[in-house]
């Protein structure tokens, strides 16, 4: 494998919170691997995060609503105003703020990936009213449900090859230590429970005061744990044959990395294998390191956040520390 860019740059992020509000196109019109257009494709939006084109529209997920625009396929920029088709959670209480978009794989529904407002409901669970969950709705956004809850920050989401399983990574909560809790990657069950805010891995929060609903007796527990505090953002599953045959199939995830661990985790990209009927077969596994440049001083040169497939085969990440978007390919 090599990667196609240099790493610049040697700073600990803490955060996403700043956005540009923006959405910005990275053409590459001759093929080289290398963006010759960039500019401006949509703006004065409330920080988006999961962006989807499904037949003639380019939906855009902000913190606080799903809207979506005219779109023709080639097009560079949009400036209908669009339309707005469901408001979201936000307002003052919005620690987990990214809301990640996905069709299933006919087109007839959107899933939305809420985080909580809160570590474990601080503000008491009436606050927290869609949030923890992934949301299923219409295209036009009616419809709007809670598909699956008790995912504590669920971000990434992808299909896994072969199946209708929808799959997510979860942020899980903080305060417990260095080793709890382990963010994880799951199976997503349809009216599915996750835990959160009242257990976490088979275990219970004795931190939560809010009462228990009788919807715990139907916990599930998460499949595949990534690490605690690594901040497990994206996940893509890798549906090419460029990679060696082990990547067939299995899941690739994009770690943010910690900001309260004493010892820094995550700050990668890691792998997870899958057989054919969509099942891991193994632990998480070091796919892309290097992004730590001094553990001790908790200096690092970049924090992956988001992963894709190109048609090549190819894998590329977004970094929001350099600001780069590295590629990862076959070496030749």
């Amino acid at each position: 494998m090599r990667i196609g860019g240099w790493i610049i740059g040697a700073s600990k992020s803490k955060n996403m919170r700043k956005s540009a509000d923006r959405i910005t196109i990275l053409r590459d019109t001759n093929g080289d691997g290398k963006p010759d257009t960039r500019q401006a494709f949509l703006t004065k939006l409330n920080q988006p995060f999961g962006m989807l084109v499904l037949g003639d529209w380019f939906y855009v997920a902000n913190t606080d609503a799903v809207w979506r625009y005219p779109y023709k396929p080639g097009q560079l920029s949009i400036t209908d105003k669009g339309q707005k088709i469901v408001d979201l959670p936000a307002g003052k209480i919005n620690q987990h703020w990214t809301r990640n978009i996905i069709a299933s794989k006919d087109g007839k529904k959107l899933y939305i990936a809420v985080g909580s407002g809160t570590n474990i409901a601080d503000k008491g669970i009436k606050s927290e009213y869609l949030r923890a969950d992934i949301l299923e709705m219409n295209p036009d956004g009616s419809g709007l449900r809670v598909y699956a809850g008790g995912l504590r920050n669920p971000v990434g989401m992808d299909w896994a090859p072969g199946t209708n399983t929808l799959w997510t990574v979860v942020n899980e909560r903080d305060g417990l230590g260095d080793d709890l809790v382990p963010d994880y990657l799951t199976s997503v069950k349809e009216d599915g429970f996750y835990g959160w805010p009242w257990i976490y891995h088979g275990r219970t929060d004795e931190r939560v005061k809010e009462p228990k609903p009788g919807v715990l007796d139907n916990y599930i527990k998460p499949d595949v744990d990534v690490g605690a505090h690594t901040a497990s953002l994206g996940l893509v599953f890798y549906d090419k044959k460029a990679f060696p045959e082990k990547y067939h199939r299995g899941a690739f995830i994009a770690q943010h990395g910690s900001w309260n661990r004493s010892v820094l985790s995550g700050y990668k990209v890691v792998f997870v294998p899958f057989d054919d009927n969509g099942k891991p077969t193994g632990k998480d596994e070091d796919f892309l390191t290097g992004f730590v440049a001094d553990l001790d001083k908790e200096k690092v040169h970049g924090r992956p956040v988001c992963v894709v497939v190109t048609p090549d085969g190819s894998l590329l990440l977004t970094d929001d520390t350099s600001n780069i978007v590295w590629k990862v390919s076959v070496a030749k």
